[in-house]
Order: C-alpha cells, then sequence, then structure tokens
C-alpha cells in the first residue's frame, strides 16, 4: 500500500496540491484553528510490482471510456438535427461498443471460467447485427440470410465466435462475402463464405488465432467448427450449434 497525502488543489491548476489562500492569514493556518489546511491522510493500493492490479486499473478506465461513448452515441441517436441514415450508422457503432463493454465485463468478473452459463438464444438475429457492424468496416459487400433459429449458447460466446470468422472471411475476400443461418435436424449452422483464395492461402496475420478462440467458444456448448473450400472458391466456415429445444433455458 502507498500512502499519500491530499490538500485541496488550487483553482485554475489541476494537480497542484496546496490551498489557495490570500491576504493576511496567508502565512499559515494558525488562525482557523491548529488543525486547518492539514492534507488529509489517504491509502492508495500501489500497482506498481503488481500485474494484477494494474490490468484492474486499466479495465476500469476503460469502462469508463467505454461508457462515455455509449451515453454520447445515445444523444445523438435521440436528437432531432440528424438524418435517419446517419442515426442508423451511430445505432450500429452503439451496439459494437455494447458488445465490447460486455466482453471487458466478462473479463473482470469470471476470472478462469471460460465457459459462461448458456440462454435461449435467437442466434438469427445475433448473427444479423454482427453483420451490420462489421458492414461499416469492410469494403467488400457482405450478404446475409438468416431463418429463424434458437440455440442454447452464452450470448456473447457466439458473438465472439461469429466476429472473429467473419473478420477473417472479410480480411481476405476479394470482394464478397456471404452469411448463411440454417436449422437442420436438431443443429443450427451459421455459415461464412468469401471468394478470396482458401483457408491457408490469405496473407499472413491472425487468422489461425481467430479460428481458435471461434473452436474453443462454440465446443464448449456442445458445438463444432468446420473448414472446407466453399462455392465461391474461397473458404467455407461452419459453426454448428445444438439447437435449443422449444422452450428449454439451458443445453441440453
Amino acid at each position: 500500500m502507498m500512502k499519500g497525502q491530499f490538500g485541496p488543489l488550487s483553482p485554475g491548476r489541476p494537480g497542484v496540491g496546496g490551498p489557495a489562500v490570500s491576504g493576511p492569514d496567508a502565512d499559515g493556518p494558525d488562525a482557523d484553528g491548529p488543525d486547518a489546511g492539514t492534507p488529509a491522510e489517504v491509502e492508495v493500493e500501489d500497482a506498481a510490482g503488481d500485474p494484477a492490479l494494474w490490468r484492474r486499473r486499466v479495465r476500469h478506465d476503460i469502462r469508463h471510456e467505454l461508457g462515455t461513448i455509449i451515453m454520447l452515441a445515445s444523444a445523438v441517436m435521440v436528437s432531432d438535427d440528424v438524418g435517419p441514415r446517419s442515426k442508423e450508422r451511430v445505432g450500429q457503432l452503439l451496439g459494437e461498443t455494447r458488445w465490447l463493454d460486455h466482453l471487458l465485463r466478462q473479463l473482470d468478473e469470471d476470472g478462469d471460467a471460460p465457459v459462461r452459463r448458456p440462454e435461449r438464444i435467437r442466434a438469427d438475429e445475433l448473427v444479423a447485427e454482427v453483420v451490420a457492424g462489421l458492414r461499416l468496416a469492410t469494403p467488400h459487400q457482405v450478404d446475409f440470410d438468416g431463418e429463424p433459429v434458437w440455440a442454447c449458447v452464452d450470448e456473447l460466446s457466439l458473438w465472439r465466435a461469429v466476429r472473429n470468422i467473419l473478420d477473417n472471411a472479410c480480411r481476405v475476400a476479394v470482394s464478397r462475402v456471404d452469411v448463411r443461418v440454417r436449422a437442420r435436424r436438431g443443429w443450427i449452422c451459421v455459415q461464412i463464405d468469401d471468394d478470396g483464395p482458401g483457408f491457408g492461402f490469405g496473407p499472413a496475420g491472425t487468422a489461425s488465432m481467430g479460428l481458435g478462440i471461434a473452436h474453443d467458444l462454440v465446443s464448449g456448448y456442445g458445438g463444432s467448427l468446420d473448414i472446407r473450400r466453399g462455392e465461391m472458391g474461397g473458404a467455407a466456415v461452419r459453426i454448428l450449434l445444438p439447437a435449443a429445444k422449444h422452450g428449454s433455458s439451458e443445453g441440453q
């Protein structure tokens, strides 16, 4: 622990300690009593040599900044002087920021727990949201076609898996990416095709890390990842997850 003394700050000089006084009493605190003007002593945790504390503090600051961005974007969404197309884009950016906030909260709350409790979610709607966000960040055409499907999975985990695969597809595609969501014989399938060179033939980068993240996330809920050559000439990556039974709230 680090002990520090913090007195009142002088007006107009942020970060400079000491009371701002003037006039005949400026020489000392005696006029107001022996304890007047004495800085309060507080204990502050010292992050030096404690990486875990340092990371907590950085996450704390990031969450505050994300909260500010969310508040500002929300204000734009209800503003009368912003057009509908701009509001749509701000809404998509707001959604991306909220997902990032959820991810940061999971990092704070879960510790070493890799698998979160599943819930029954509309997987097609979640994938459509990911696609809408990525359309803002890529020059390529990204098409989506989905039918209503339900899965028992952690919402954030599925978002991360789809986002990683779609990021990879947009990075290597020539001009087009297709995303489809279907239900087949007790399974849901999220398939992402691109017209790039195919898996293993694209530019060097973090594709294998993204696929590894996606694989670990879906396998924790009884799913799997399948990679093959697609009809568009590039890679076709499929996320397979058990479909949720009607009325179920947990994975079966």
